[in-house]
């Protein structure tokens, strides 16, 4: 079916694809469409990588059959962002129209070659999931610089052209790299910059094809004219102007200046009469512009080619699906019949992430080094799951109304009114960050449409994202975001292949659509018990269930990883299994008890007429006698900890696979948090018999044994507490380690994290955002870096021992700063408000007091090539002002280590956390059912959630092994609805972030009120000093 033109190759085609069909990309599940019969003609079609191949078609093939070919040919899944355009006989470059026939469109083949190229450019390159899209898409990038389309300054191309040639021909060779600027050409005047080019691909020895392609897009979507197609026109005084359409809407351009743009949202009809094409915009009493907008072009074809593919922009970005296409009129008819065909970038995301492609390896055509397609620095776990609107945006986007496309006369397009969106959390989704999605109500219609972005309130499609910066969700991995952030991806907008991590800033999402019911029928046909001491019993019930969960995470996830990679040391493998197998077969018995009893007592059975099933302290005292057994498993988890981090540090294959682990969707938390489980479920069984001894009256028949049970894990907590509170803190260490570049040794012996979070900095460019981190020995403050992964790279550090603080505001004019004076330099810093102010002044001069009664000496944290080349802060903002360009702030989505940390939360909230936060967020963790309402939908909607590390994660049911959302919640507040919001229903709290808003009903007042306090302990950030016990460990 496909024949090799003059030059054969098979650039940019899979290795070892099979020559058949495979699957098309325009039909999910289906083979390339049967032709109809005829004679066969030969099509010429040129791709990316300039090489030429030949299709055989029929002559009534419509153009969607050539298209299917080629992107069968080189089996690419995401092919709906390509297109396929020509020189028609009016010398105007069109596209292939995949309704009509394609000989009635290409009226001389012979003489005809068509062009493979991209036709629809995303926002974020990191909705494009294969590593192969994205190397096409970069083929794309070169091919705009070297014509001069992609117009941008010095540095930026000089730039882009280094990872170009990066991925080429690898790392830098001075004779190599120099010879090889000068037999190719990749911009119009190259050689102005040649050497500023050299200079760039100096700094990229190590990096991979992979990651060149998505460093190269990270860049290029910066640009103002990435994916712009300039169409002229003039405006009604007759002013030269020229028109495009991009993501957002239609944009006006003067030169390669974009003087104007006209969001979808706003967009009331397209259209065109003759030479002038008409924008008519919704009303608006702020807006200056009249109400339609005419532009003249030079003739009715340019018209009806710019309105058609602003039609496909429309559809393609805004639509969660193929527009349908119209009846035919019996009579006459009018206007353009002309609609969008193919895939919607909703339904691409959602196909590639459910149908669990293989990723094959493919060949690059120009590039002389080895490329393993599995080494994306994307990875595919970035895809947003089957319910999901949502996709990761940039803040400009508009929101996830869709507009319907109808054509009017003389090819007129008229959008309906959209619906008016209620951001939700993104789908990662889903990430960093996705999960629920929220119905929106149209005010022309009952209808509802899922919003793009649950759970993941600052997914990156929101204007106001809470995360701050164009991005979520989603999710997946809601990443979002990422929830979705990917989303699990909230959370993470997460596909991948089985197994890999849903970001929660991105992540997948669960309709209301069959969800909802009538709460009031169900409570009257379930009647439960009242008793305060029932719903404690059920607290522990709940997290009991989830604590199991995370201890098959170790026992069964994680060594089944293990046991089959060789390479994994056997004993680390052997100390986890002996220490931790014990314990889980120990709480599946405890768990198996505590359900049965919970029957009982919910009168399931008939024991409960006797009345001797009401109680739970006799099968707490009884396990907690059995677990005592089990402490020198429990005082051998500490050692695991510090065994598989010496594993990581000695062996690159033993850090491959525990951080490949982590990005699987089962590994909902860094994979350190689950070792130190067990040592934190002893306080919770501790917290929750306190509550049973203060609601008993001594002469219960349950008080004696809930207070010998205390008793029991009093003296545990007591006799493992050192060991938690270093475990703690290491782990701490570690977890912040893959958050931060350019540091050697963080994880140093005596080292105490205190906190982290936002502070605004000023240097001789005014205030910069920085994210400080403080430590009991320094200051180190860092700044988003230049990696896929989004590590933050630290541009100095301020050593404690002698530091001085003082308020500075009246000083500096800047509200709520300070300025901390160092033995080696002063640096002014400023907190969001006042008590972030109050809380990082506090912590440092306790930090300040630990430093200066520490007989060991500060350590120097900053790596040799740092600290050789100390920035002063003006050199280090302008070093940063050039990474930037290349730097990703378009989602929480990572590489190699979860997007969605809360490094990153407190980054985009511009918030902090401490230690003593922490320690509160390990006895505050929660688990149960849930009822979920969004502001604007009508039905309650259940969910299981989970409630750690600051964030909830969302299942569909207990017995799920992976979330499927997430949201974080630092930021948020925590209150009880208002009579004005109309939620008639007990025991329901409201969590709202800026537009964000929740709707979340217990079962009971206990659980009520637990909800709240555990919530409020994450939303409301703890200003405590360290415990001096704390001081005394290390």
């Amino acid at each position: 079916m496909v024949e090799p033109a003059d030059r054969p190759s098979a650039a940019g085609q899979r290795l070892g694809a099979p020559e058949s069909f495979g699957v098309s990309t325009l039909e999910p599940g289906l083979r390339a469409p049967a032709q109809p019969p005829g004679r066969q003609v030969s099509i010429r079609v040129q791709m990316l990588d300039d090489t030429q191949e030949v299709f055989q078609i029929s002559q009534r093939s419509p153009g969607k059959v050539l298209f299917d070919l080629v992107c069968v040919h080189l089996n690419l899944a995401e092919g709906d962002y390509f297109g396929l355009e020509y020189q028609d006989q009016r010398k105007m470059m069109v596209w292939l129209d995949l309704l009509k026939p394609t000989l009635k469109q290409i009226r001389r083949p012979k003489n005809t070659i068509l062009r493979f190229v991209v036709k629809f450019f995303p926002p974020d390159h990191t909705q494009l999931s294969e590593e192969l899209t994205r190397y096409l898409f970069a083929l794309q990038i070169k091919h705009d610089l070297a014509c001069g389309r992609l117009i941008c300054n010095d540095t930026s191309a000089a730039l882009m052209v280094s990872h170009i040639i990066q991925s080429e021909i690898g790392d830098f060779d001075e004779t190599q790299s120099w010879q090889h600027l000068l037999h190719n050409k990749y911009l119009p005047d190259q050689d102005a910059i040649r050497d500023k080019i050299t200079e760039c691909h100096r700094k990229h020895v190590g990096q991979t094809p992979a990651v060149s392609d998505y460093q190269l897009l990270e860049i290029a979507r910066r640009l103002e004219m990435y994916g712009v197609r300039l169409h002229p026109a003039k405006d009604r005084e007759g002013t030269k102007l020229s028109l495009a359409v991009a993501h957002t809407g239609v944009l006006v351009f003067q030169g390669y200046t974009k003087i104007n743009a006209f969001n979808w949202s706003k967009v009331r009809k397209l259209s065109f009469k003759r030479k002038r094409f008409l924008i008519k915009l919704r009303a608006d009493p702020t807006n200056a512009h009249h109400d339609t907008l005419e532009f003249a072009m030079a003739s009715r074809d340019c018209c009806k080619i710019f309105w058609k593919i602003c039609v496909e922009y429309h559809a393609f970005f805004r639509l969660f699906e193929e527009p349908k296409p119209k009846p035919k009129p019996i009579l006459f008819t009018r206007g353009s019949s002309f609609r969008f065909s193919g895939r919607t970038q909703k339904q691409i995301i959602d196909y590639v992430k459910d149908s669990e492609l293989k990723k094959v390896p493919f060949e690059r055509k120009h590039s002389k080094i080895l490329s393993n397609s599995g080494m994306s620095p994307q990875s595919s776990s970035f895809r947003v799951p089957k319910e999901s609107a949502m996709s990761v945006q940039l803040a400009d986007q508009p929101d996830a109304a869709r507009l319907a496309h109808q054509a009017e006369s003389n090819g007129s397009e008229e959008p309906q009114a959209a619906a008016s969106s209620t951001n939700g959390f993104r789908d990662v989704p889903a990430a960093p960050g996705s999960d629920p999605i929220q119905s929106r109500q149209n005010h022309h219609s009952t209808g509802s449409a899922p919003d793009p972005q649950f759970l993941n309130p600052e997914s990156p499609g929101s204007e106001d994202s809470p995360l701050g910066s164009p991005h979520v969700v989603v999710n997946g991995n809601g990443s979002v975001n990422g929830q979705g952030m990917g989303s699990t991806g909230i959370l993470g907008t997460g596909h991948s292949p089985e197994g890999r991590h849903l970001s929660p800033l991105t992540s997948p999402l669960l309709t209301d659509a069959g969800c909802v019911r009538n709460d009031d029928e169900e409570e009257a046909r379930r009647k439960f018990p009242t008793d305060k001491a029932y719903f404690i019993a059920k607290e522990l019930l709940t997290t009991e269930r989830t604590y199991l969960k995370d201890l098959q995470v170790i026992t069964e996830s994680f060594q089944g990883v293990a046991g089959k990679d060789e390479a994994f040391p056997d004993f680390v493998k052997n100390l986890i299994s002996a220490s931790y197998d014990p314990v889980y077969k120990f709480h599946q018995g405890f768990l198996r008890e505590v359900e049965q009893r919970l029957a009982q007592w919910e009168g399931r059975s008939n024991a409960h007429i006797k009345g001797d099933y009401q109680r739970i302290g006799d099968i707490l005292l009884k396990n907690i006698q059995g677990l005592r057994q089990l402490t020198i498993h429990l005082q051998k988890h500490s050692e695991c900890l510090v065994e598989l981090e010496r594993a990581c540090r000695s062996s690159r294959k033993a850090e491959a696979l525990c951080r490949d682990f982590e990005q699987q969707r089962v590994c909902y938390l860094p994979f350190n948090i689950f070792l130190l489980r067990p040592l934190h479920r002893l306080l919770h069984y501790k917290l929750i018999l306190e509550r049973l001894c203060k609601h008993y009256p001594p002469t219960h028949d349950d008080f004696r044994d809930c207070r010998a049970a205390l008793a029991d894990i009093s003296e545990m907590v007591l006799q493992l507490q050192g060991t938690m509170m270093k475990m703690e803190n290491f782990q701490k260490l570690l977890e912040l380690k893959k958050d931060l570049t350019g540091i050697d040794n963080l994880a140093f012996p005596g080292r105490e994290f205190i906190r982290l979070g936002c502070l605004s900095k000023l240097s001789g460019k005014g205030l910069q955002q920085r994210m400080f981190f403080l430590f009991s020995d320094c200051l180190v403050y860092t700044s988003r870096g230049m990696t896929p992964s989004n590590q933050f790279k630290v541009h100095g550090q301020l050593p404690l021992y002698g530091m001085t603080i003082r308020e500075s505001e009246e000083e500096w004019g800047v509200p709520h700063s300070f300025t901390l004076f160092g033995q080696r330099q002063s640096v002014v810093v400023a907190a969001s408000c006042a008590s972030e102010m109050e809380r990082w002044v506090e912590d440092i001069r306790m930090a300040i007091d630990l430093a200066e009664q520490s007989s060991s000496p500060s350590t120097d944290l900053l790596s040799t090539s740092l600290s050789d080349n100390k920035l002063s802060e003006d050199g280090g903002a302008e070093l940063e002002s050039e990474e930037e360009l290349c730097g990703s702030r378009s989602s929480l989505e990572r590489q190699g280590h979860r997007g969605n940390t809360t490094v990153h939360v407190c980054w985009h909230r511009n918030t902090s956390v401490s230690m003593v936060d922490f320690s509160v967020a390990v006895e505050n963790q929660l688990s149960g059912n849930l009822l979920r309402k969004f502001k604007n939908s009508n039905g309650w909607q259940k969910l299981w959630v989970v409630f750690t590390n600051f964030s909830l994660f969302f299942y569909k049911s207990h017995q799920d092994d992976y979330p499927l959302a997430s949201l974080p919640l630092l930021g948020y507040s925590v209150t009880v609805p208002s009579e004005s919001e109309n939620i008639h229903k007990d025991y329901v709290f409201k969590l709202h972030f800026k537009s964000h808003v929740y709707y979340f009903r217990s079962e009971s007042e206990y659980t009520f009120e637990r909800w709240m306090e555990v919530i409020r302990s994450a939303t409301c950030s703890a200003s405590r000093s360290l415990p001096s016990t704390r001081k005394d460990l290390y």
